[in-house]
């Protein structure tokens, strides 16, 4: 098995190969089409495409020689105002090479840099605009102040469809010349939950342990519960029986080596598969899911918090009957 990064081999080259963006691409093709750009803010979930596609518009703007005349830099390796003043500065102030008309700074992971940083940045970008074009990545739009939005034409990515990322693992697999079952297409497009990276991620971990990939493989090397457990959990819980309930919980905790997070998100998701549920029902057990999660994430005992959840739903139904 090569060692390639498969999410790097794999990446879109040129715009027509981002998938599942289908009209935010078209309409960045017209400014690789003008030759002109205007500063961007791209705001999505991770692993839908948008630091491909802030590549895509580099390669090809500026041809062969794409890279002398773009940088990429990653607000979360380094927070503060010091990126600004001397990485960002640097680069946006000395002149486009070999007769481009400006530059592209790609900066990943906006939304970390602190708001000094921020102000610092808006600055830049209104000093430096006529040799210099800024292209933001970020997954929440809100945590980038006002005045640099106000600045960019914003581009929102949408969560990649299930059809997409299966077609997408398919193709890998046979470049790969991997054998994969349908129940293992549909286990990684679970796993994934619309991002690409995490798929691929996961079929070249599976593909490691043995190049015929099944559901059960898929579900063990990426350390996630099967759907229809989590559904047996809830199910379970909802009839009232709680020493059964939490000994199912228990078995995807510790005998699979969930964490919390995990199961609570599987929990989430498995919540609109129940069918008997009312809407009234399904309001009080979302709002349990959403304080559980803001307890764990405060520091609760996570073992505690998830059978306080599980007991919540053995009440729902006694306690409305």
């Amino acid at each position: 098995m090569r060692e390639e990064i498969w999410v790097e081999k794999y990446r879109p080259m040129k715009l027509d190969d981002v998938f599942g963006q289908e009209e935010t691409v078209e309409r960045l093709k017209s400014y690789v089409s003008s030759r002109n750009l205007p500063h961007l803010l791209f705001t999505g979930p991770p692993g839908v495409g948008k630091t491909a596609s802030a590549v895509s518009i580099a390669r090809e703007m500026f041809g062969d020689g794409w890279n002398e005349n773009f940088t990429e830099l990653n607000a979360s390796d380094e927070r503060g105002i010091d990126i600004v003043r001397n990485k960002i500065k640097t680069f946006a102030k000395t002149a486009p090479i070999g007769g481009a008309s400006f530059k592209i700074i790609f900066l990943d992971e906006a939304d970390a840099l602190t708001n000094d940083a921020q102000s610092a940045l808006r600055r830049t970008m209104e000093k430096y605009s006529g040799n210099c074009r800024f292209i933001l990545s970020c997954n929440y739009s809100s945590k980038i102040i006002e005045p640099i939005q106000s600045r960019c034409a914003v581009y929102r990515f949408k969560s990649l469809t299930d059809e997409a990322i299966a077609k997408r693992i398919r193709h890998i697999s046979g470049q790969e010349g991997l054998t994969i079952t349908d129940g293992g297409v549909k286990a990684l497009v679970y796993v994934a939950g619309g991002d690409m990276r995490k798929a691929v991620n996961s079929l070249q971990a599976a593909a490691f342990i043995q190049k015929g990939i099944d559901e059960e493989t898929v579900y063990k090397i990426t350390a996630t519960a099967r759907p229809e457990d989590v559904l047996d959990l809830i199910h379970t819980a909802l009839s009232g029986q709680f020493k059964e309930a939490r000994d199912k919980l228990n078995t995807l905790v510790f005998d699979q080596g969930l964490s919390a997070d995990d199961v609570l998100n599987q929990i989430y998701r498995a919540l609109f598969k129940v069918e008997d549920l009312s809407d009234s029902e399904m309001i009080l057990l979302i709002d349990a899911v959403g304080e559980a999660d803001f307890r764990i994430s405060e520091g609760a005992n996570e073992k505690i918090q998830l059978e306080a959840l599980v007991a919540h739903f053995a009440l729902l139904r006694k306690t409305n009957t």
